[in-house]
């Protein structure tokens, strides 16, 4: 290390030592001016977040509070009834665990529920698998957990087969705030129809985490399944973790939620400060602005060198591209906003494309993740007691190094182990960062119109594919002469993808080999 990288690293390294963990930058090229002529715009992101914590209208577009953060500091929700909620619902959720485990809540056909299937997408997903695979241990869990989290009929039939005989020893939770989620519900379905198949009574398996009042609440009331626990409005799906949409598996596999809701409460507490230079979550946030100019021009590439962190990078995905890919600021202006995430783990991204991040393209900077403590077995691997965690911490110190040589630029992140408490730390100083970024570039970080606007097209695509099978009555028609009979001759290719997936799947005959232009198709 060159000493003007040395002075650097010392003037400029975040150390925390309520949370044990600190955030190197010194590997981001901002100027020595940069952190003050940044400081109007911070005070207004500090604001902004001060506000939001008290109760304010965060997100505007759909009028509704953001209130993630007072799931792991109840006292801090602005209303007795909120923080009420809050709590009655965490100790809900510890003596439902509780009673599970014990075998006072089970099947109908055996002892106790020994595992547990969680369907749900998107946030009701991400997070709680990023959790389960970052704190699981199979010596010790409590359940084993499975996920459905995609409407893919394969991919439920295959989480249903490693399920196989244990399918009536199995607890499942469906999750979904408004309770239609397609997705969601195309897994409930499915997983119900086994349940039936296997002569199993799907309600007696079956616990909603939803929103009151919604068609599932609905539903899992009248079906009298096992319980329920709710999801408020003021807690959007990427920022859920915390709520019982994470608690709720992780309490049954076992994991400390007490410790992972601590550590993010800790972390709130630290990085709620209005003391930039030592507040983590705020140089992250400043450090993106700086890299992608404050629109989006770079990358992030998450690099933990941990096995335990590699959902990680997938949960960021959503948190961050969810929340900033944005096409409107809060002026209502067009600026295309976002910041795209990609990455696995270290050391196998040394084998992957960090060939790339060292000689190619320029268009990204890293946030490497350092976790001192190696864990396993320290197995001597070379003489002078080297061992398989030494060549993974110096994988990772040589990566920085060649990155840094050919001009890329990286922060480190280092926390002493991955347990319960470090990933409540992780989740809340990524949460806040988002908050803040957000703050910077004028934008509505806790709403999802493009999601939304994808869901809308489905439908659409969905009810045009009704018309079209029922078109295919008579003679074989082409995929032209099918859109003009449907009246959607302006969607004439959407029509032959919706013929050739009837077709694959047994629901249209094709003719022909020609090209699927002149395919013709009927039933």
């Amino acid at each position: 290390m060159s000493d003007q990288l040395w002075q650097r690293y010392q003037q400029h390294l975040c150390v925390s030592p309520s949370l044990n963990l600190s955030l190197d930058i010194s590997r981001m090229t901002f100027d020595d001016g940069y952190l003050a002529k940044m400081a109007p715009a911070m005070a207004s992101a500090y604001e902004a977040m001060d506000a939001l914590e008290k109760g304010a209208i965060a997100n505007p577009d759909e009028k509704r509070m953001v209130g993630h953060y007072w799931l792991r500091a109840a006292q801090l929700a602005p209303t007795p009834e909120l923080r009420s909620a809050i709590d009655s619902t965490r100790n809900a959720i510890k003596t439902f665990a509780a009673d599970v485990h014990a075998g006072k809540v089970k099947p109908p056909t055996t002892a106790k529920f020994t595992r547990v299937l969680s369907i749900g997408i998107g946030g009701s997903a991400l997070g709680p698998m990023f959790v389960s695979d970052a704190l699981g241990d199979p010596r010790t869990d409590k359940m084993q957990v499975h996920f459905i989290d995609n409407t893919d009929p394969d991919g439920i039939a295959r989480v249903l087969a490693r399920l196989g005989k244990q399918l009536n020893e199995t607890l499942c939770l469906v999750i979904s705030k408004s309770g239609g989620t397609p997705d969601t519900r195309n897994g409930m379905v499915n997983v119900a129809a086994a349940y039936k198949s296997a002569g199993l009574e799907f309600a007696r398996h079956a616990v909603a985490i939803t929103g009151a009042g919604s068609h599932l609440d609905k539903q899992a009331v009248s079906e009298k399944w096992i319980t329920r626990f709710p999801m408020w409005d003021w807690v959007g799906g990427r920022t859920s973790e915390l709520s019982a949409v994470g608690l709720v598996p992780a309490a049954l596999q076992g994991l400390d939620i007490d410790a992972m809701l601590q550590g993010a409460a800790d972390c709130d507490v630290v990085t709620r400060k209005h003391d930039t230079p030592r507040n983590p979550s705020a140089l992250m946030a400043l450090m993106w602005y700086h890299a992608t100019d404050g629109h989006g021009k770079k990358d992030l590439v998450m690099l933990p060198y941990k096995d335990r962190l590699l959902l990680f990078s997938r949960y960021l995905q959503q948190l961050l591209m969810e929340s900033l890919g944005k096409r409107l600021n809060l002026k209502g202006e067009r600026v295309d906003q976002g910041i795209a995430v990609y990455g696995n783990k270290g050391s196998t991204d040394q084998h992957a494309y960090v060939q790339q991040l060292r000689d190619g393209v320029n268009n990204f900077f890293v946030t490497f993740i350092r976790v001192l403590e190696s864990g396993g077995e320290a197995v001597e691997v070379e003489p002078g007691g080297i061992t398989a965690g030494d060549y993974l911490h110096g994988f990772l110190l040589g990566t920085r190094e060649a990155l840094f040589g050919n001009d890329r630029q990286s922060m480190t992140l280092t926390v002493p182990r991955v347990d319960a408490r470090t990933v409540g730390i992780l989740i809340a100083l990524f949460e806040r960062a988002v908050g803040f970024y957000g703050s910077l570039i004028n934008i509505n970080a806790y709403h999802q119109p493009g999601v939304e606007a994808g869901k809308k097209a489905a439908a659409a695509v969905l009810a045009l594919q009704g018309k079209v099978a029922a078109a295919l009555t008579g003679a074989p028609q082409t995929a032209e002469q099918i859109a003009a009979r449907v009246g959607a001759t302006d969607s004439i290719e959407t029509v032959l993808a919706l013929l050739e997936h009837l077709s694959a799947n047994g629901r249209a005959r094709r003719s022909g080999d020609e090209s699927p232009t002149l395919a013709t198709f009927a039933t």
